[in-house]
């Protein structure tokens, strides 16, 4: 398996864990510049009105011509983000199979402040690794190179705003009987539907 670079992520699709989970390393980009609606800062679950948006507000420059890195992007903690986000997932999955087992891990994520969005986002992604208890080789980019070699560079391939080409299996959500199979959001859906499942969940997706 090829080592793969990936886009820093918010509690990411389920196709950017599938890549994570089917790789021998994956390396997070995080001085690239940030942009704005991507999964940079903000994942889709599943809420009682069909696909719902939570985003992580980060802090604007006062000089819009200056661009700067996801890795010195800051959290607008102003905005009480993470109460409203845990309220979100607690009235979306409180009824699914798993919400409560996963609870406690969880919710400490969502009490810690913190400064910088790629500090937040790490930390996502090796809370999920603890959770579907899997074991994978995960660091950050220290430098940023445009065409990288020896690597697949998968940075330009999760967009918020266009459907997946990678196909999600069908599972069971909890509110598919009002709205049908929602594919590829965040991987908390997956988690707390699957469970420990998760896992073998994403290692039968086909990504190529």
């Amino acid at each position: 398996m090829q080592a793969k670079l990936l886009p820093s992520t918010y509690f990411g699709p389920i196709d950017y864990f599938a890549h994570i989970v089917q790789s021998e390393k994956s390396i997070i980009e995080v001085e690239d510049n940030f942009q704005k609606q991507t999964y940079r800062n903000r994942c889709y679950i599943y809420g009682a009105n069909g696909k719902l948006l939570l985003n992580v507000p980060v802090k604007h420059c006062k000089n819009e011509n200056i661009r700067r890195k996801t890795n010195d992007t800051q959290i607008a903690n102003e905005f009480d983000w993470q109460k409203l986000h845990w309220k979100s997932l607690g009235s979306a999955y409180r009824t699914s199979p798993y919400f409560e087992f996963y609870e406690d891990e969880l919710r400490p994520l969502f009490e810690k402040k913190y400064k910088f969005l790629a500090d937040l986002n790490m930390d996502t992604a090796n809370l999920i690794q603890d959770i579907i208890q899997e074991s994978w080789d995960l660091t950050k980019t220290t430098a940023y190179e445009e065409s990288p070699s020896e690597i697949l560079d998968l940075r330009a391939e999760f967009n918020a705003k266009k459907d997946s080409a990678v196909i999600t299996p069908n599972y069971t959500q909890v509110f598919s009987d009002k709205f049908g199979f929602i594919p590829n959001l965040s991987i908390l859906d997956l988690i707390f539907m699957e469970g420990p499942n998760a896992l073998n969940y994403l290692e039968s997706i086909s990504l190529k």
